[in-house]
């Protein structure tokens, strides 16, 4: 299964860079890697990044994550994937730019 990290573009940088990140301030505040499934991004794209462009999508393979990988209840009582330790450039399947139309981020049809 797919799942998928929201990045700005320093952020994206970073893991780019040092081949390891431990991901946007929201994740080290909260000590681990928010991730969202393909039905929960668009409204995390909503909630966090509304109005932000320049936004890269990530999509990593949950189970390649193993125990890391916790899957626990957030926003509306769903079931949210979060990842106890750095995220890797190892586990970016693709990244692709997640675009701002002035209404909504536009997300790539591999999603779909």
């Amino acid at each position: 299964m797919l799942i998928y990290k929201i990045f700005r573009s320093d952020e994206w940088a970073a893991l780019q860079s040092n081949g390891a990140t431990d991901g946007a301030p929201i994740d080290v505040s909260d000590g681990y890697v928010h991730f969202s499934t393909a039905e929960q991004a668009a409204e995390t794209a909503a909630k966090h990044f509304a109005g932000v462009d320049g936004l890269t999508l990530l999509a990593c393979d949950a189970e390649a994550m193993g125990d890391d990988l916790k899957w626990e209840v957030s926003r509306g009582g769903a079931l949210f994937p979060h990842l106890y330790r750095q995220i890797r450039l190892t586990d970016v399947l693709w990244a692709k730019p997640l675009p701002y139309d002035g209404q909504a981020h536009q997300f790539p049809e591999e999603m779909e």
